[in-house]
C-alpha cells in the first residue's frame, strides 16, 4: 500500500476526510460509516473513462481497486431513499442538540473506601474534566466516612463519560451514577436502555451498536437468543435513551420502532408480542387463544 488512509467524501464536490485502512489494504465499512453515518459502499470516478465505479464490498469489508487505493477521492454510497437518510441525520442531530442543552448534576459516588477524602475525590476526578463541587458525606458525630458522596463536574460530556464506567479509587471498585430524587419519591429512575422492537435475523450487536452510536455511546447491545425479532440497546447517556423513543428508524434498510425497554417483571412472551407485532400484538394474542378457548369448549362441552 501507498498510503495507510484513503480519501473519502461526501459528495464529489465536498472536501474528503481521510479514513484508516487495514494492515491488508483493505477498509472496514464500519470505519467508513463512523465518520458517515447510513454509508453502505463506496464509489469512485474512473480516470480514464469518467464514469462512475463501485468499490468491491464483502462481508462489510471493501477492497481496493486493482489492489491499490490510490489517490483517488471516493465518494459515500447510501441507500437510494435519501429521504430515509436524512430523517436518520436529522434525528441524530436533534438529540445532539437536546443534549447540548444539559445542565450537569450532582452525582452520587457509591462505595468510597473509609479513608477517601474529599482532595481525594477531586484528583481522582479532576482526570476527567473540571470538577465543580465534591463532598465525603460522614457521620455527624463521629465524622467517620458513610462509603459514598458528590460530585458535580462543569461539561455534561464529562458526566456523561463519567456515570458510563466504573472507578478505582483507593483501591476499591466505586459506582457514579444520579442519585434517586427524595423530593420526588414516586418519580422512576429514566432508563438508559431502549428497546428495538421490528428486527430482522440478519441485524447483529455490531450492526446495532455501530448504527445507535451515532447517537451516543453505546455500552451494551443485546439481541435474545433464540431470536424474538426485539433487541436492548443501553446508552450512557439517559438523555439519549428517552430523545429516541417513540421514533422509526431505518437499520438495514428496515424499519424498526424505538420505545422504553419493559420493566424486569414483564415475561419474555409479552417482549416477542411487541416485537413482531408492535405494542397492540399481546392483545391479539389474547383474543386468538380466548377463540381456541371458546372452539374447544363447542367441540367437546
Amino acid at each position: 500500500m501507498s498510503e495507510l488512509y484513503i480519501r473519502v467524501a461526501e459528495d464529489e464536490n465536498e472536501e474528503p476526510m481521510e479514513i484508516p485502512s487495514e494492515d491488508d489494504g483493505t477498509v472496514l465499512l464500519s470505519s467508513v460509516a463512523a465518520q458517515f453515518p447510513g454509508a453502505c459502499g463506496l464509489r469512485y470516478r474512473n480516470p480514464e473513462s469518467q464514469c462512475m465505479r463501485g468499490v468491491r464490498l464483502v462481508e462489510g469489508v471493501l477492497h481496493a481497486p486493482e489492489s491499490d487505493w490510490g489517490n483517488l477521492v471516493y465518494v459515500v454510497n447510501y441507500p437510494k431513499d435519501n429521504k430515509r437518510k436524512m430523517d436518520e441525520i436529522d434525528a441524530a442531530s436533534a438529540v445532539k442538540i437536546k443534549r447540548g442543552f444539559q445542565k450537569t448534576s450532582d452525582l452520587i459516588v457509591l462505595g468510597l473506601p473509609w479513608k477517601t477524602t474529599e482532595q481525594d475525590l477531586k484528583d481522582y476526578f479532576t482526570t476527567f474534566g473540571e470538577v465543580i463541587m465534591v463532598q465525603v458525606k460522614r457521620d455527624a458525630k463521629t465524622g467517620n466516612s458513610k462509603g459514598f458522596g458528590f460530585v458535580r463536574f462543569t461539561e455534561y460530556e464529562t458526566q456523561t463519560k463519567v456515570i458510563g464506567q466504573r472507578h478505582m479509587i483507593d483501591g476499591r471498585w466505586c459506582d457514579c451514577k444520579l442519585p434517586n430524587s427524595k423530593a420526588c419519591p414516586d418519580e422512576p429512575m429514566r432508563s438508559r436502555k431502549i428497546f428495538v422492537g421490528r428486527c430482522t435475523e440478519d441485524m447483529t450487536t455490531d450492526d446495532l451498536r455501530q448504527y445507535f452510536m451515532q447517537y451516543g455511546e453505546v455500552t451494551d447491545v443485546f439481541i435474545p437468543k433464540p431470536f424474538r425479532a426485539f433487541a436492548f440497546v443501553t446508552f450512557a447517556d439517559d438523555q439519549v435513551a428517552q430523545a429516541l423513543c417513540g421514533e422509526d428508524l431505518i437499520i438495514k434498510g428496515i424499519s424498526v420502532h424505538i420505545s422504553n425497554a419493559e420493566p424486569k417483571h414483564n415475561n419474555s412472551r409479552q417482549m416477542m408480542d411487541r416485537g413482531r407485532f408492535g405494542a397492540g400484538g399481546s392483545y391479539y394474542l389474547r383474543i386468538h387463544c380466548l377463540f381456541i378457548l371458546l372452539h374447544r369448549k363447542f367441540i367437546y362441552g
